[in-house]
């Protein structure tokens, strides 16, 4: 597993438009190409009467599958430069279909490919960006009297809490990045005067917003 990357935070669409010309750019995070080609479908089936679909993906830990298809625009014109966006901007696991309603003026393929493109990176700024970070959940056990401290110094680190329940004793769930996990468990007893007691969870991807 990756230790971090990049994707989409959401699913979403932005509409430009250039030359009268409409470019709706759908996005949405795909992690098998079976879904991104169900998103790409459905586009289509919405847009039917749209005059291009033109669509992209990058999936998998080492972006394994790539496509990209111009839907009837020339080669090279539309789909390459919105998988050029993706990659650029380093995301994963990411679909896009940009929509075009022909507005009467001819672009030429220079300014196709700036279109697509712009669309693209248009589409992806208004959405967002997320950083998943490989992460461990670390129980930890504390009284009560602790709880106060413990969540102020946490505050302080780029460690998060996931949850806490309220038992006989206080369990704090928190997210520690997988590096920093012995640290993390020499920290807290060094807080807590040794006086916690911590079991390793499930290892999860965090996500975070990414703001370039």
């Amino acid at each position: 597993m990756l230790t971090h990357y990049f994707t989409v935070k959401q699913s979403g669409e932005h509409e430009i438009n250039i030359q009268k010309s409409r470019f709706i750019a759908h996005i949405k995070r795909a992690e098998t190409e079976i879904e991104a080609q169900e998103f790409i479908q459905a586009i289509k089936k919405q847009h039917w009467n749209a005059t291009h679909n033109c669509s992209a993906y990058l999936i998998g830990e080492h972006d394994q599958i790539q496509k990209a298809n111009d839907d009837g625009e020339p080669s090279g014109t539309a789909g390459v430069p919105m998988l050029e966006v993706l990659k650029k901007r380093n995301l994963k696991d990411t679909v896009v279909v940009v929509t075009r309603y022909f507005g009467g003026i001819k672009l030429g393929a220079g300014g196709l490919i700036r279109a697509y493109g712009k669309a693209t990176s248009e589409g992806l700024d208004s959405i967002g960006i997320i950083e998943r970070k490989l992460s461990q959940v670390v129980h930890v056990k504390i009284d009560y009297t602790w709880l106060g401290k413990i969540e102020k110094e946490l505050r302080a680190t780029e460690y998060k809490i996931k949850e806490i329940h309220y038992l006989d004793k206080v369990e704090v769930e928190i997210f520690v990045n997988e590096s920093h996990i012995q640290a993390f468990m020499d920290w807290m007893v060094d807080l807590t005067n040794g006086q916690c007691s911590m079991e390793k969870g499930e290892t999860v991807y965090l996500e975070e917003d990414y703001v370039r």
